[in-house]
């Protein structure tokens, strides 16, 4: 009778049998297998699959040589171009740590990740230099610049192909000596505080990158527009995720109408990904900037679940919507609302309704649950509210620097979402608060306190509060409610410009309503009725 040693100590792991997984691979297989295929369109500029490992191996190639090795970081702080995919692929293949930037953020923001993170070079695009130096200033020991001068909107010489010329085509790059090496580092958007560093690795970074083919339908040679940024949790996965199905890259400096219909129709996209923001720019834009579209285009959201009139209006227009949910720490989406083929009959009404749940697991995560207040799994009666929690192989490996909050965030050994939702009868989950009063605004996550603790320092404030409201474009943003001080006076105008002096323009109120705030006898703003409020706007 065969015992447990049969089947492990005596058939150890070796070179043959076990190697780390590591989406890098997934390239150097698409340049093996269709190394003519087009990898990227950016432009009048296209890149097969053997020119997209090439210029990685290059990139990979030129940071080595210019000391940069394992466990290094790279920052970048670039639009969805050319050198943010390889990026993806070249800084790993030196061993170094990619750390995409929001583009969003103010110089202190930037700062602030770049002193944390200990970037040794910058990849910055050249509309973006004035920042970056802003960011690097007073720094001790700054990152190199290496500045990408788009041909899109430049004529002007480019560092950073200069750089890539230094670098070998051929270059042995590095595998990771460990799949739980890191590969990538996200920042958070600041919450509650400075932002947190999120450390992806390889493991989770292939098997998100895998499960978004599988979720997302992609066959061979599909189609990507780039209208989700990169800099979000690594743009999704997806610039890893092309290369397991030899699919095109199709860049986008800037999400604007004209752009996006010309790119699904002159390119065959079949597959993007965007906020709220992006439906609404596509459902908005002028007859002129409109194109017909030669196939139906799959389109993934997050975010705010889209309104009813909004999926009505998509699915008119050509697109097929399917809502995801995730986080930062999760790699992006984890959860996907997943269509049964027997919902197509319901009328659109219930149709939305089931839309705007956020769904169940992807197939690469392994657990999810809504937990109540003695961590036990709540009822799935729709209606019991619990904290949404994962556990699994896209999970992150922890906060960088911040062995206290990784602490917290696997308290009882799941990931902890801080999110409140409910678990439907089918299993399907649904979000209904955020624990943090997050506002989710675009696809940037806006923090209620940080605004909050702006507008108490206008002299004109005596109490606050920042609630989201509904938005059909951007989702939700950020509605203040101000009680002010006995005499004061201001207007809304005053207050917003104000707010967009000390905090970066995304966050500032975009609706201002005066008046005395509702609170309980201990005084505590009652943001519940405030919600209620913004709602009904």
């Amino acid at each position: 009778m065969p015992t447990e040693a049969d089947y492990n100590e005596a058939l150890p792991r070796c070179a043959a049998n076990h190697q780390p997984l590591t989406p890098l691979t997934l390239l150097a297989r698409a340049a093996l297998v269709h190394p003519r295929h087009v990898a990227v369109i950016h432009g009048e500029q296209r890149f097969s699959y053997q020119e997209l490992y090439a210029r990685a191996r290059r990139l990979a190639s030129a940071l080595a040589a210019s000391g940069i090795g394992r466990g290094d970081t790279v920052a970048a702080l670039l639009l969805n171009t050319p050198p943010m995919i390889e990026a993806h692929y070249g800084v790993p293949m030196c061993g170094a740590v990619l750390n995409a930037i929001n583009t969003r953020l103010d110089a202190d923001g930037i700062g602030f990740i770049l002193r944390h993170g200990e970037a040794k070079a910058l990849l910055v695009d050249a509309e973006l230099r004035a920042l970056a130096e802003d960011a690097r200033a007073g720094m001790d020991a700054p990152p190199r610049l290496i500045e990408y001068a788009d041909p899109t909107v430049s004529a002007v010489d480019c560092a950073y192909e200069a750089f890539l010329a230094t670098g070998a085509a051929d270059y042995d790059w590095q595998m990771p000596r460990d799949e739980w090496d890191a590969i990538s580092l996200n920042y958070t958007s600041g919450t509650t505080g400075n932002p947190k560093g999120v450390v992806y690795h390889h493991r989770g970074a292939m098997l998100l990158a895998t499960g978004n083919v599988l979720h997302a339908a992609m066959g061979q040679h599909p189609v990507y527009l780039w209208t989700l940024p990169m800099f979000h949790c690594n743009g999704w996965c997806f610039p890893w995720s092309l290369s397991a199905v030899a699919g095109t890259h199709v860049c986008l400096r800037q999400v604007r109408a004209k752009a996006m219909f010309d790119a699904i129709a002159d390119h065959g996209v079949t597959h993007m990904c965007g906020a709220p923001i992006v439906m609404s720019t596509l459902l908005d834009a002028p007859d002129d900037q409109r194109r017909d579209l030669p196939h139906r285009v799959s389109f993934f959201t997050a975010a705010a679940p889209p309104p009813e009139s909004v999926l009505a209006a998509m699915g008119a227009a050509g697109f097929d919507v399917t809502h995801l949910y995730g986080l930062t720490e999760v790699y992006g989406p984890s959860v996907i609302n997943e269509w049964h083929l027997d919902w197509d009959g319901l009328d659109g009404a219930e149709q939305a309704r089931l839309k705007a749940r956020q769904g169940v697991r992807y197939a690469a995560l392994e657990e999810l649950e809504v937990l109540g207040e003695d961590d036990a799994p709540v009822p799935a009666d729709g209606e019991t509210l619990g904290e949404v929690v994962m556990r699994g192989n896209v999970v992150m490996k922890g906060y960088f620097r911040n062995s206290d909050a990784t602490e917290q965030a696997f308290k009882g050994g799941w990931f902890r979402t801080g999110d409140l939702g409910v678990k439907h009868p089918d299993g399907y989950i649904q979000l209904r608060d955020r624990a943090k009063d997050i506002i989710i605004s675009g696809g940037e996550n806006i923090s209620s306190i940080e605004v909050e603790e702006e507008l108490y320092r206008h002299p004109a404030v005596a109490f606050c509060a920042v609630v989201a409201k509904p938005d059909e474009k951007w989702g939700e943003t950020p509605c203040a409610f101000i009680e002010l001080r006995p005499g004061a006076e201001v207007t809304a105008e005053e207050i917003i410009a104000h707010c967009r002096a000390g905090l970066a323009h995304f966050k500032a109120p975009r609706h201002v309503v005066f008046g005395e705030l509702p609170k309980t006898s201990t005084g505590k703003i009652q943001k519940f009725e405030l919600r209620d409020r913004a709602r009904g706007m």
